[in-house]
């Protein structure tokens, strides 16, 4: 509990600061922002240990919704309760939202987008590099506890073999806590996702070429952002499957250009969703959409914040989410995997990720300056024609 005012105002001001420039910065995906927030708020602030960042991850990966954005709103939470997690949430998404809008303006107004081949070239390998640095920081004090490490080399080859995250977290959580129950004499089941099947009553159908509304568009990305597991990337399956396929208010085209926006945009991923609210409907679209796609992340994380002090309590609900951290590092290797298999396609893109990796590892250098030496290094790439 915060009792001085001076000091709960001065944590709410560090929040601000530190999530509006996280929302200009966090460049390279839902993962490369987990890993940024890793670097700032465990590493250089000191807000989070390695333990309680990876107890917020973990639960995070339980619920639906934009990862990152999700985990922005928990560290604000912890620091500063309600305001806190309001302020995290919403100067994460701002900075993106607006840069997004720029785009679509652009976009709707000569009818294409610049070229970003070249940066999404260079910044791809600097993206594997900040993974590889997280997870490295992450397993380096588990590196003694044997049992987790077969969860998560188990949870990363049954990913690689297709098998859905949310169910490899709850079978690394009850694994562990498995474990623990045969070592303690608890016996309450830990009450994570208990709750989750109600999100269920979003999954409406649709009916095929409907004329366009606000209201139909507004349930299209709420639902999105109630079912959405895993990370951002899942809302662009949404995307495909509702406004492409089924209503037609989108092509294929226009999916592929809104993308390559989200790709090379720092902030939410999932502000993709303020892109095709724009190209689709204007600006109330945008708002409206932006609003849809991230409220429900806001309402999952204030019911589950609190249950982590109620699992970490417990020998049993300890041994669940140690599990569930333990199957995520299964599941960040194996999304490392495949983001290094897209990204490292020649050996300047291989020389781009070990000198990144190495002046992470070496020097903690700040994410952002190696996500635009990387986007330089590909722009001179096109420029000179390589």
């Amino acid at each position: 509990m915060i009792n001085a005012p001076e000091t709960y105002r001065k944590r709410l001001l560090g929040i601000i600061a530190a999530f509006l420039k996280l929302g200009f910065t966090a460049f390279g995906g839902p993962a490369a922002a987990i890993a940024m927030m890793r670097q700032q708020f465990v590493l250089r602030r000191k807000w989070l240990t390695e333990d309680e960042f990876l107890d917020l991850w973990g639960i995070i990966n339980l619920v639906p919704g934009p990862n990152a954005t999700e985990l922005a709103m928990h560290i604000g939470y912890k620091q500063a309760g309600w305001a806190g997690l309001i302020a995290a949430g919403v100067f994460y998404i701002v900075p993106a939202m607006l840069i997004v809008l720029g785009f679509a303006w652009a976009y709707v107004r000569f009818g294409s987008l610049p070229a970003l081949d070249g940066i999404l070239y260079g910044i791809k390998p600097v993206v594997v590099a900040i993974l590889l640095s997280a997870l490295a920081g992450m397993l380096k004090p588990r590196l003694r506890m044997p049992v987790g490490l077969v969860i998560s080399v188990a949870v990363f080859a049954a990913y690689m073999a297709g098998m859905g995250p949310l169910i490899l977290l709850l079978v690394g959580g009850a694994l562990m806590g498995m474990l623990r129950f045969f070592k303690d004499q608890e016996n309450k089941p830990p009450p994570v996702s208990g709750w989750l099947p109600w999100m269920m009553i979003f999954m409406t159908g649709l009916a095929l070429q409907a004329p366009f509304s606000l209201e139909r568009l507004f349930w299209v990305f709420l639902k999105a952002g109630a079912l959405m597991y895993g990370s951002g990337y899942v809302l662009l399956a949404f995307i495909q499957d509702d406004l492409v396929t089924r209503l037609g208010w989108l092509t294929q085209g226009q999916l592929v250009d809104a993308i390559a926006v989200g790709q090379v945009t720092p902030g939410p991923l999932s502000t993709t969703a303020t892109f095709v609210g724009y190209i689709t409907g204007g600006l109330p679209a945008a708002l409206l959409t932006t609003l849809a796609i991230f409220l429900p992340g806001f309402v999952f994380v204030a019911i589950t914040h609190p249950l982590l002090g109620k699992l970490r309590g417990s020998e049993r609900g300890g041994g669940f989410l140690d599990g569930v951290n333990f199957a995520a590092l299964g599941l960040m290797a194996g999304v490392t995997w495949e983001v290094g298999a897209t990204a490292l396609v020649d050996p300047i893109t291989a020389a781009i990720a070990i000198v990144a990796l190495f002046l992470l590892l070496r020097f903690e250098l700040n994410a952002p300056w190696l996500i635009l030496g990387g986007a330089v290094v590909g722009v001179v790439k096109v420029l000179i024609g390589g």
